[in-house]
This record gives structure tokens, sequence and C-alpha cells, in this order.
């Protein structure tokens, strides 16, 4: 089953760039020559986007091969296809990898064995409930790469159809 997503490298040192474009050019088994702009919010860094349509695992795919590069704010996004739930990938320096599953609407789907596991541990007073929900929610991540995202607003993106 194919499914459609959208690449956001948010922010990149010049010098990551085309070690970025290798390794999405790899996970998606044809030549990648992204359309780097300046980060306004982070100057000296660059960003770009890549709508990619491919089977479900490509989203997987991207996040973990861009996710070992420790200057590098990026995005995947995944929609819900036939086969399974959509996904997003956000990830930051300072706070490494998320992963959500997403509904038809792009609600995060939270499941019902972290949400037990969230509560019993505010319930043995190891940690607060609202904290925990912030976390499997991804609110640190949201806040850290909002100010990436509208600097964003207006880039250009680039369709690739009929990635392997």
């Amino acid at each position: 089953m194919t499914t459609r997503g959208v690449l956001y490298v948010h922010s990149a040192p010049r010098a990551l760039c085309p070690h970025i474009e290798w390794a999405v050019a790899s996970v998606l088994g044809s030549r990648v020559s992204l359309d780097w702009t300046r980060q306004p919010a982070s100057p000296g860094t660059w960003r770009t986007e890549l709508s990619w349509q491919g089977d479900a695992g490509v989203a997987s795919r991207l996040a973990s091969a861009l996710r070992g590069w420790h200057l590098l704010r990026f995005e995947v996004t995944c929609e819900p296809c036939a086969s399974g739930e959509g996904e997003r990938f956000s990830c930051t320096p300072d706070l490494g990898i998320y992963h959500a599953v997403t509904g038809l609407h792009g609600d995060i789907m939270i499941p019902e064995d972290r949400l037990r596991a969230a509560a019993d541990r505010a319930a043995r007073g190891e940690s607060d409930l609202h904290a925990e929900i912030t976390q499997l929610l991804g609110k640190p991540w949201d806040d850290e790469l909002e100010p990436f995202r509208h600097a964003g607003e207006g880039a250009p993106v680039r369709w690739l159809h009929q990635v392997v």
C-alpha cells in the first residue's frame, strides 16, 4: 500500500545538506536534489521540504536515516493509508526523536498502555499526570520546532512521486 508524506528539514548546517540529500536518496531509492533556503530562525542554517509518495515504511526509514546527526532539526509525516495509521516523527538536537501515531484527521493517537503507564507513574507520585500527557503529545518538540516551522512558511514544496 502506498501513502504520502512530507520531510521537513527545519535547520541544518550547510556542510550537512549534501549528506542529508544522500541519506534521503538512499531511503527513497532515487536521486534527490533538494531546494535549500536559509533558515531565518537560526542564522547559518538551511531548511528544505520534500513531499514523497511511497510505502508506509518510508517515514520511519527517513527518520532513522536522519536521527543520528546532532545539529539537525527535522520532522517526517506520513498520511494514514488502508494498511495503517499515519505517523509523525520530530527530532531536535536537545530532545532527540519523538514518534506519534496519527489518525485520519491528524490527531495524535496515544496507545492505551502508554496512557496507563503515565497514570500509574502519576498515581505513585513519580511524576505529574499533566507533564506525562504533555510528553506523550510531543509538546516539548512542538515548542522547540515552532519558531522553525513559522520561518518556513511560504517556502517552496517539491513533490516526488512513486518512490520505491
